[in-house]
């Protein structure tokens, strides 16, 4: 993609209202979101069950129409055909026909994009490689995994050497195995300078690969940036852990709890693991536990995590 382009994806004031049962009753999936994806990042669009982000996908791809707003993909409005020709999808349950082998499968979704016998080999055989399946290609896909199966929908939403990768929840029923796979294919897109517009509710991966996050809730757009911007930068807690820590020194480092409120000691077999809600705290753990002759093992200061912030911003009403 040229780079005097414009955001990869861009959204605008986009709503989208259903009428579901007999009565017709009436849902506002999304109420006025504003997006843009930029070139050649990887942006995770957050938001609990619920929260319009399949919907605000299925409109990008043409699947379903909005009601109000506009919608644009690489320069062009959502459903330009060319433009469907640069995208890779992944939905989050996509359908398989689970009695081809998985070299038969990528094969069958080349010709479709109209590749020619000799590269469609060498596509399968290069994708097959990239996700991880080389040794499961001729094996039927009924037989595959769960992260088998999110690893070869992968590979099909490849296929055609997209600009664009878009994918829904696709860390959803991975084993942790099966996300960190996940994951450095995503990362590794974006070396290949591919866009990346993912959505997830899976915040420990969304924080480790992601440039900037979107989070929505109830249909609405409640903030977006990069998680340097987004997180509170001071530190919330100090985690200590120390042995040596017992008897009389363990009781008066119980009792610091008394001089500063949320200070918490928990002991799992040799190790004494201290929360201290501020650094006096900290600082009084480690000088009493010096006294004492126990040796602090670790210090760990605890920032706002992706998590707390989500749960934040969700509570926040």
């Amino acid at each position: 993609m040229d780079e005097n382009h414009g955001p990869v994806i861009s959204v605008k004031g986009l709503k989208k209202i259903f009428f579901i049962g007999f009565f017709r009753r009436r849902v506002e999936a999304l109420r006025g979101v504003d997006l843009e994806v930029k070139q050649n990042e990887i942006l995770g669009f957050l938001g609990p069950n619920g929260a319009g982000k399949t919907t605000t996908i299925k409109i990008l791809l043409g699947l379903i129409f909005p009601s109000a707003g506009e919608a644009a993909m690489l320069g062009k409005p959502v459903g330009n055909v060319q433009v469907k020709k640069k995208v890779g999808f992944l939905p989050e349950h996509p359908y398989f026909y689970d009695y081809l082998k998985g070299a038969e499968f990528l094969d069958f979704y080349a010709r479709i994009h109209g590749i020619n016998k000799a590269e469609r080999k060498k596509r399968t055989d290069e994708l097959l490689e990239k996700v991880g399946l080389s040794d499961a290609a001729g094996l039927a896909l009924r037989k595959y995994s769960k992260g088998m199966l999110q690893r070869i929908g992968m590979a099909q939403a490849l296929l055609g050497d997209p600009d664009l990768v878009i994918l829904d929840e696709p860390m959803s029923g991975l084993d942790p195995v099966g996300r960190r796979d996940m994951r450095e294919i995503i990362y590794g897109l974006k070396e290949e300078g591919k866009t990346v517009f993912f959505s997830s509710h899976i915040l420990p991966d969304v924080e480790q690969i992601c440039d900037r996050v979107c989070v929505i809730h109830k249909g609405k757009v409640r903030d977006t940036g990069k998680l340097t911007d987004i997180l509170r930068p001071e530190v919330e807690k100090i985690d200590l852990q120390f042995t040596g820590l017992e008897g009389e020194a363990l009781r008066q480092m119980e009792k610091l709890s008394e001089v500063h409120p949320d200070f918490r000691v928990t002991v799992k077999g040799e190790m004494a693991l201290v929360v201290a809600p501020n650094w006096d705290a900290a600082e009084s753990a480690k000088n009493l536990a010096s006294q004492k002759g126990a040796r602090l093992v670790s210090l760990q200061p605890k920032r706002e995590t992706l998590e707390s912030y989500f749960l934040r911003e969700i509570d926040d009403e």
